[in-house]
């Protein structure tokens, strides 16, 4: 089957971002499928450019994009990829399938009108419910775009001969829309137990980067952007500047990385350390040197039913993990014992949250094996990828 893949965001391994088009791609390559992926790179020379990486064909196309960006931006870059991308993905020939993953919804235009003026069926991936969003968190206020962005939402949904959603929240969300639950499944994001697992110290690294080995240390690793509860991380911080051998190491780029920058100054916090962004290699090698991972967001309803990629990579990395959203990775936590929730509206719950940690090795010890066995038997690559290739190999192409 030829497959032609949009996804605007699509990175490779030895990039900093979400890596899970890649080994999908991989993964269908290896079944015996030919898959071009479609994406964006402000940094090529040509409008549009032609490579290859590791059997997948890859067109990029010359359209900025950066997690820094103001809203007007986004929607320029959005909007830039959304009419390029359905120029380029109509000319080409002989595909059988489409697969458009979000964010932004945008990317299920071109998808939708190779559906409507080519035939081609289309399978739309759900990374996050848009509007939904952006909408609760104020971005899009406007009663007309709403209503106009919902019911695209729906008609790229309907449209679809199958759904993927990368949570439970999120299926519900797209179920909600009055799809039915047939056309519908549920395959989060991937733990990557090959690229983060637990191992000695690399001290060459944390030499390079002047961490202190002998420290508790608390990482967030990921995009630094306005639902990443960032301020709530600082604040915490803040309530421990007192406790000497507890510091925060922050990894990422993004809006709010000025912002880190600025109040780390401004308030002497000797106990955060920002490193910025890293390829996976290297992402991996300072997550081993942390004792806890966190996986937080602001304090929306919607955020509750996000995947992120953060939260497997360290159940991979087999740590403990730190929640702050009362969705389902509270749950996922609470559940497996390993990790712990803490209240997105208090700093101090967090405080204290973090000293029991810091004062219970044993437990520490029990909550990383159960992550690691979590993400070996539950949600790796290996098993999540096959899931998606039987998802793909089912639909009905009629």
């Amino acid at each position: 089957m030829k497959i032609l893949y949009i996804h605007q965001y699509f990175t490779t391994p030895d990039k900093p971002g979400g890596t899970r088009s890649y080994w999908i791609a991989r993964e269908l390559i290896k079944n015996g499928h030919e898959v071009t992926m479609l994406t964006a790179n402000g940094n090529i020379k040509n409008k549009v450019e032609y490579s290859e990486v590791v059997g997948i064909k890859v067109i990029s196309l010359k359209v900025s994009y950066d997690n820094s960006m103001g809203i007007f931006k986004r929607l320029q870059s959005f909007v830039s990829f959304m009419w390029l991308s359905t120029k380029i993905a109509y000319k080409q020939k002989d595909i059988n399938l489409v697969i458009a993953t979000s964010t932004p919804l945008t990317i299920g235009f071109p998808a939708l009108i190779l559906k409507k003026f080519k035939k081609t069926p289309y399978l739309f991936e759900v990374r996050d419910l848009w509007p939904e969003v952006p909408i609760q968190m104020g971005a899009i206020k406007n009663k007309l775009v709403i209503n106009i962005l919902k019911w695209f939402e729906k008609t790229i949904y309907k449209n679809a001969k199958h759904v993927v959603a990368l949570s439970p929240g999120m299926e519900k969300g797209v179920l909600d829309t009055g799809i039915p639950q047939s056309k519908v499944n549920m395959i989060p994001n991937m733990a990557k137990i090959d690229q983060f697992w637990s191992r000695d110290i690399n001290l060459e690294i944390a030499k390079e980067y002047n961490i202190n080995t002998s420290t508790f240390k608390i990482v967030y690793f990921g995009a630094l952007g306005k639902a990443n509860a960032i301020e709530y991380i600082l604040d915490s911080a803040k309530l421990l500047k007192q406790e000497k051998d507890i510091e925060f190491l922050i990894l990422g780029g993004g809006a709010m990385e000025t912002l880190i920058k600025e109040t780390v100054k401004k308030d002497n916090l000797t106990n955060v350390k920002f490193l910025g962004n890293f390829k996976m290699a290297v992402t991996s090698e300072i997550v081993n040197m942390c004792q806890v991972s966190l996986v937080t967001f602001d304090n929306l309803p919607i955020l509750a039913t996000n995947s992120p990629n953060k939260l497997f990579d360290s159940l991979s990395a087999g740590k403990p993990i730190i929640v702050n959203s009362p969705g389902w990775t509270k749950k996922l936590a609470e559940d497996n014992n390993c990790g712990v929730f803490v209240d997105p509206t208090s700093p101090e719950d967090f405080k204290q949250k973090i000293i029991q940690l810091k004062n219970s090795p044993e437990k520490l010890v029990v909550m990383g094996k159960n992550s690691r066995q979590l993400a070996e038997t539950k949600y790796d690559k290996s098993i999540l990828c096959k899931e998606f290739l039987d998802t793909v190999n089912n639909i009905d192409l009629t």
